[in-house]
């Protein structure tokens, strides 16, 4: 998800109207059932209704647990639970978005699940998604949905235009100005957000901090070539120009689920509303392209996703019933209804049902997960996006030059990971 970072203007707001831990209403006697607390952080309109029916489902079965659910904003969930966890009174289990994952663990928040009932089914999860929730060799999340980023583009327009979808940046700009003759709209609209860039690194072979090598990468001469390109595609025909105000995720969503814009990098966390859009009626009209890929050749987004996380700090009672509610909401089962109900990826591929992949959604970002690159096991690395949120939109509007804003945001990361060289 990049879900916060990409939809936190969509994301629904709730007041977190129950305090959580392990110890919550009851100690976990034989005199009832153990009450769980689970802080949710997905979005409250579109998504939370599927897990509270599956909630229902897993009391059903297990009469001896009660789960407590509690839907958190996602932009402000990761404080929430920094600082309740800190206080010994965080939810017994979280659904952590990936990058929260290695942070919370560095901290002794989250409860290693290796040899658990939650990963009980680990050799069916894909092994990326796994690897990617540990946290010095131990596993501290199952990977409950997964995402990445994809070129999305209006069908028709595309056709009316009679361009393909593009495989390189260069080809994205030609088709845009085609589009723009042949159908009056714009061919493509950007973001200036820092996790929409990130593909832009990837197709020059970089990224924002070397990890392995300890080195903050995010100013040099192949990071400098990536944020070009990126800086290119807000200028010239079929190209809208770059949107810096708070509403600007919106705006561009908008823009594109009525076809008003021919082509968009979006994730799959947006496929239910896509559908909600006049442009796409008719689902099949979504065209899902792997993302245009940079002089190297080669194509790269990010992977995004959420785990569930159970809170080192509950008692055996609580984070026994936490476990055995973590297996039950990440099982093909669940999942599958969760991709049905909710247009998500699963991250087991028994998950992925023939009536599952009915879905064009689904389907399509399916096909291009083979680009999605892991984060690298780095706490801070999330993190690291920060600053280029600041920066890169005083750069899209001309405000500040590309080399400013790069060393500004080098000088910004520097002090969020000082035991890395430049």
């Amino acid at each position: 998800m990049r879900r916060g970072i990409a939809a936190t203007a969509l994301v629904a707001s709730l007041a977190l109207t129950a305090t959580a831990c392990g110890g919550d209403d009851d100690s976990g006697d034989s005199s009832g059932p153990v009450t769980i607390t689970w802080w949710d952080t997905s979005n409250a309109t579109n998504e939370a209704p599927t897990y509270k029916a599956l909630i229902k489902e897993f009391e059903a079965a297990n009469k001896d647990v009660k789960v407590k659910y509690v839907n958190v904003q996602f932009d402000q969930a990761q404080n929430k639970f920094d600082t309740a966890a800190g206080s010994k009174g965080a939810p017994d289990v979280l659904r952590s978005e990936v990058g929260w994952t290695p942070a919370f663990a560095k901290k002794s928040y989250l409860l290693p699940l290796d040899g658990t009932e939650a990963l009980a089914d680990q050799s069916k999860f894909k092994s990326n998604l796994i690897e990617q929730a540990k946290y010095e060799g131990k596993t501290y999340g199952v990977p409950l949905v997964t995402d990445t980023l994809a070129l999305v583009y209006n069908k028709a327009l595309f056709e009316k235009a009679g361009v393909e979808a593009p495989k390189t940046w260069d080809d994205l700009k030609k088709a845009a100005a085609t589009i723009k003759d042949k159908t009056g709209v714009d061919g493509y609209w950007g973001s200036t957000q820092a996790y929409y860039a990130q593909s832009f690194l990837y197709g020059e072979g970089t990224d924002t901090v070397d990890a392995a090598a300890k080195k903050i990468t995010v100013n040099s001469d192949a990071a400098k070539k990536a944020y070009g390109t990126w800086l290119s595609l807000f200028s010239g025909k079929g190209l809208h120009k770059a949107d810096t105000t708070a509403d600007a995720y919106a705006h561009i969503q908008d823009a594109f689920v009525n076809g008003k814009v021919a082509a968009i990098i979006q994730g799959p966390w947006e496929i239910t509303n896509f559908y909600k859009g006049s442009a796409f009626k008719d689902k099949n009209n979504l065209g899902i392209a792997t993302v245009p890929a940079g002089s190297t050749g080669k194509a790269g987004a990010p992977t995004g996703g959420h785990n569930l996380s159970v809170y080192a700090g509950s008692d055996a009672a609580h984070q026994k019933a936490a476990l055995k509610f973590v297996n039950f909401m990440t099982s093909a089962k669940s999942q599958a209804t969760i991709a049905l109900k909710n247009s998500t990826l699963p991250t087991r591929d028994d998950a992925y049902t023939a009536e599952v992949k009915a879905d064009p959604g689904i389907a399509g970002y399916q096909g291009v997960l083979a680009a999605a690159q892991p984060r690298p096991a780095l706490p801070e690395y999330s993190s690291l996006w920060g600053p280029l949120d600041t920066e890169l939109p005083k750069i899209a509007g001309g405000k500040e030059s590309l080399d400013k804003g790069l060393s500004n945001a080098e000088t910004a990361i520097a002090k969020l990971v000082p035991d890395f060289s430049k």
